[in-house]
C-alpha cells in the first residue's frame, strides 16, 4: 500500500480531481448549484441540474469532440458549461465559441422544429489572466451578443469568465457569497480549518467532500496525480516565462512539455496496474501514445474501473 503524508488538509480546487470531486458528483451537485447561483441574476436562478455527457461529438463521424469539464441542465432546460482552465491557451475564447455550439446543437429536435432554444452558459474559472484585461482590475467577465447599439441582441448565449488571480481578498475581507466561493476556489488547499466566516451549511458541506484525510487509497493516488500534473503544468508556465526571456527558448519549453508528457503517463500506468492488475502490452502502446490531455481525462476515468474491459473500451472511444 502506498502512503501519502498528508501535508494539505484539503485539496486544491484548480486541479481536476478537486475540482470534479466537488462539483461534478450526483452526491455534491447542490454544492454546484449554489456556486452557479452567485453567477447568475436573481430570475435566472437554479433549483436543480442533471449532469449530462461530458464528451460531446459532432453530428457526423469525421467531426471533432469536445470534453467539458462539467456539463449539466437545470429543470428548466438551461444548459450550463463549467470549464476550468488552468494555464493560458493560444484561441481559448474561440474554443470556449466552439464549445457552446454542442449544446445549441443537441437541441435540434428530429422532424418538425421551430428553431426555439434553452439558454446556454458557458463559464470559465481561469487560473490566469487575459492579455487584454491585465491592466484592468474587473475579474469577471459577462459576455453577450449585442448590436451596434450596445444593446443586447440575444440573451440566450452567455459567457463567464473569471480571472481567479486577481481576487486578492483574504479571509477577513470576505462579504458576500460570491467572494466567499472565489477565495475559496482560489484558497482553499492553504486552510487548515474552517475560517468563522466560512461556516454556512453549504462551505460545511464542502470542507467534508474536500478533506483528503476521509479519501480511500485509491482516491489519494488519482489526486497525489492530478495535483502534480497541476504543479508541472505550473513549472512549464513559469519556465516559458523566464525562457521567454533568453535566446532559444522553444526549445527548452519543448523539452519541458516531453518531461511532463514522461511523467503523467508513468503516472497513470503505474494507477492502472495497481487497480487493474497488469495491463496488456498492446493497451501500454496505446497509452503512451496519448496527449497530456487524454492522460489527465483517462486519470480521472479509470477510478471507475471495474476491470481491463473498462479500459479497452475508453481507449477505444479517445
Amino acid at each position: 500500500m502506498m502512503v501519502f503524508p498528508l501535508q494539505d488538509k484539503y485539496i486544491n480546487l484548480l486541479t481536476d480531481f478537486g475540482f470534479k470531486r466537488v462539483f461534478g458528483t450526483e452526491p455534491q451537485k447542490h454544492l454546484l448549484i449554489d456556486f452557479l447561483n452567485t453567477l447568475l441574476p436573481p430570475e435566472r436562478q437554479i433549483e436543480d441540474v442533471s449532469f449530462r455527457n461530458s464528451e460531446n461529438v459532432g453530428s457526423t463521424p469525421t467531426d471533432r469532440k469536445a470534453i467539458f469539464d462539467i456539463y449539466c441542465q437545470g429543470s428548466d432546460g438551461d444548459r450550463f458549461i463549467v470549464e476550468l482552465q488552468k494555464a493560458k491557451q493560444n484561441f481559448f475564447k474561440d474554443r470556449s465559441l466552439y464549445y457552446a455550439t454542442f449544446p445549441i446543437q443537441e437541441q435540434a429536435l428530429k422532424g418538425e422544429w421551430n428553431y426555439k432554444l434553452a439558454p446556454v452558459y458557458a463559464m470559465g474559472i481561469l487560473d490566469f489572466v487575459f492579455d487584454d484585461h491585465k491592466d484592468s482590475e474587473t475579474f469577471v467577465h459577462e459576455v453577450e451578443l449585442k448590436d451596434q447599439h450596445c444593446k443586447v441582441f440575444y440573451d440566450k448565449l452567455k459567457f463567464i469568465y473569471i480571472e481567479l488571480p486577481k481576487f486578492t481578498k483574504t479571509v477577513d475581507q470576505l462579504g458576500s457569497h460570491f467572494e466567499k466561493w472565489m477565495f475559496v476556489l482560489k484558497n482553499l488547499a492553504e486552510l487548515s480549518d474552517r475560517p468563522q466566516s466560512l461556516q454556512e451549511q453549504v462551505f460545511n458541506d464542502l470542507f467534508e467532500v474536500a478533506e483528503i484525510a476521509n479519501f480511500s487509497t485509491a482516491e489519494q493516488e488519482s489526486y497525489q496525480s492530478s495535483l502534480k500534473y497541476y504543479r508541472d503544468l505550473n513549472n512549464v508556465v513559469d519556465t516559458s516565462r523566464q525562457e521567454g526571456r533568453e535566446e532559444g527558448r522553444e526549445e527548452g519549453r519543448e523539452e519541458e512539455r516531453t518531461r511532463l508528457w514522461e511523467r503523467q503517463r508513468s503516472l497513470v500506468l503505474r494507477l492502472l496496474a495497481r487497480m487493474l492488475g497488469e495491463i496488456p502490452l498492446a493497451q501500454q502502446e496505446v497509452v503512451g501514445q496519448l496527449s497530456i490531455e487524454q492522460l489527465e481525462a483517462l486519470n480521472e476515468a479509470l477510478l471507475d474501473f471495474e476491470g481491463g474491459d473498462d479500459l479497452k473500451a475508453w481507449l477505444a472511444q479517445s
